[in-house]
């Protein structure tokens, strides 16, 4: 029986899969003819490693090159090329014996180790000279290298790429990673102003990037399980997960593998739904899989929070498109750019990162007695959740305890919104959800609190004067309309540190176009 599988590569005829060379086969393919060399990049868990391996198998099974994968992971901690060359060697020979490669055991004849500056050039000019067909290899964690072993590693590859005509060398060589070649560059530089007038980089031809699913092929994945069991995903279920993944190729499984193996502990009698999907998600957000906080450990770096507080905050002006801290992030699989709207790659990253940054907040919430008080029947009104009164308590909340919060935020410009989703968030976990809108551009923060089937729609701003908050009103009505909502709160988080809490703090409603929209000052 084959399964779902969310951890190392997949392997054919053991897990369900879509064939990776078919998301990027004929770009690689074209490289490789033409003799490039280039980079691969993609976000964790989408699928390199088992299009490289792939992608391999094929071209050695076709026959007019020999291909080799080779893992670069276990040079990750070693810096010092002395030792980190070395490390990379014995790892292509052992990558030569998993291809079962000719000529495999003479790959280390006349190898002089102490010349590491020269050693992996020359082992594959050597090597290469013993081949009848031309070499190709896949370098797979390239950008894992680190300071002057990365450095040596490109420059032996670029010695060998320029020499070709005089002496044998791999004819296309990938390097492939999370990160772009300018990345690869930062990387280098962070120690070192220049790198001399040869730079390593002028070799690299492109720079291609691995695309998630599509929903064809996310309903293709999910049919495969179908075909063998008989279980069928009804189809609002499969929308659901196209929906909230964006074809993230790691999510689409787990949520499978969480549905079909935790949920129904193998039942394949019983129709996978939405309800049963959106278990899931919430399951995955909450059980935080390596995974997510492999992605998410990234939210830690000063260029990655750059960019995702812009996208919190909705200021997609702030952004610079053609930044490496842009790319940087956008690489890592972090956000997508769609029509000129940034923002979070899929809903569920988004939910994440989120509750990534105000967790500690939540905590701190959950143990104060005051906020349980939200559970307690004098706060319902015909089954409906009292957010006025809700907003009011996190009014007071807000101006006795916002300096000590704020600085509590490595993401400071974006703390309010953080800390009023935190505080929502422990609320509501007695029996609501938020739904969360994050894009630049529109200079606000979306949010939708359904509780006992309202929906109660709100809209997060900085308030920079009075057209802000027009503005703001206009988005609400748009939103409350997207929600088919009648009643809407916008709440308005004034920076300016010269005006008093009498000024900020405030409440009013108004009726506009027939909806009522309750203002709420901070």
């Amino acid at each position: 029986m084959k399964y779902f599988n969310v951890a190392g590569p997949c392997i054919e005829g053991e897990h369900y899969m879509i064939d990776a060379t078919e998301r990027l086969y004929d770009e690689l393919m074209e490289l490789i003819n033409s003799k490039q060399y280039y980079v691969v990049h993609a976000a964790r868990q989408t699928g390199k490693t088992t299009l490289l391996i792939d992608l391999a198998n094929k071209i050695n099974k076709e026959g007019k090159y020999y291909a080799v994968y080779c893992s670069l992971e276990n040079a990750y901690i070693t810096p010092e090329p002395e030792k980190g060359i070395p490390v990379i060697i014995n790892s292509f020979v052992m990558a030569l014996e998993n291809h079962s490669m000719p000529n495999h055991d003479k790959f280390l004849e006349k190898i002089n180790f102490d010349d590491y500056a020269n050693a992996l050039g020359f082992a594959l000019r050597n090597y290469c000279r013993r081949l009848e067909k031309p070499l190709v290899i896949f370098f797979d964690e390239a950008d894992c290298l680190s300071e002057n072993t990365l450095l040596s590693f490109l420059r032996q590859l670029r010695n060998g790429y320029i020499n070709r005509s005089f002496a044998p060398f791999p004819i296309s060589i990938a390097l492939v990673g999370m990160r772009n070649i300018r990345d690869y560059k930062a990387k280098i530089r962070e120690k070192q102003e220049t790198l001399g007038s040869a730079s390593p980089f002028n070799i690299i031809t492109e720079s291609l990037t691995l695309r998630n699913f599509t929903k064809i092929e996310v309903e293709n994945l999910y049919r495969q399980h179908t075909n063998q069991t008989g279980q069928v995903f009804e189809e609002k279920a499969l929308e659901l997960v196209f929906g909230q993944t964006q074809g993230q190729p790691w999510l689409v499984n787990a949520i499978a593998r969480q549905v079909i193996e935790k949920q129904l502990k193998n039942d394949y009698l019983v129709l996978i739904t939405a309800a049963m999907v959106s278990e899931a998600i919430n399951t995955i957000i909450l059980r935080r899989d390596v995974h997510i906080d492999q992605l998410l450990d990234k939210l830690k770096d000063p260029r990655v929070q750059k960019i995702i507080e812009q996208v919190i905050l909705g200021d997609g002006d702030s952004i610079e498109r053609i930044s490496d801290d842009y790319s940087y992030v956008k690489d890592l699989g972090l956000i997508r750019d769609i029509n000129k709207v940034i923002e979070p790659a899929n809903p569920i990253y988004g939910e994440v990162i989120v509750r990534t940054l105000n967790y500690n907040e939540q905590m701190i919430l959950e143990t104060d007695a005051s906020f349980s008080q939200y559970q307690m029947p004098k706060y319902y009104k015909n089954d409906t959740f009292d957010m006025n009164l809700m907003l009011q308590d996190f009014q007071k909340f807000w101006r006795k305890n916002s300096d000590i919060w704020q600085n509590r935020f490595q993401y400071r410009e974006a703390a309010p919104h953080l800390i009023l989703q935190a505080f929502l968030q422990r609320v509501l976990n007695g029996g609501g959800d938020i739904r969360r809108e994050m894009a630049t551009g529109r200079r606000r923060l979306d949010l939708c609190v359904e509780y006992l089937g309202k929906k109660y729609p709100i809209e997060l701003k900085i308030n920079y004067g009075k057209k802000y908050l027009e503005r703001g009103t206009e988005q609400l009505l748009q939103y409350m309309d997207i929600l088919g909502c009648n009643e809407g709160w916008l709440v308005a988080f004034d920076r300016n540190v010269e005006k008093s809490w009498e000024d900020k703090i405030y409440q009013k409603s108004e009726e506009k176009e027939g909806k009522i929209v309750n203002i709420f000052g901070c």
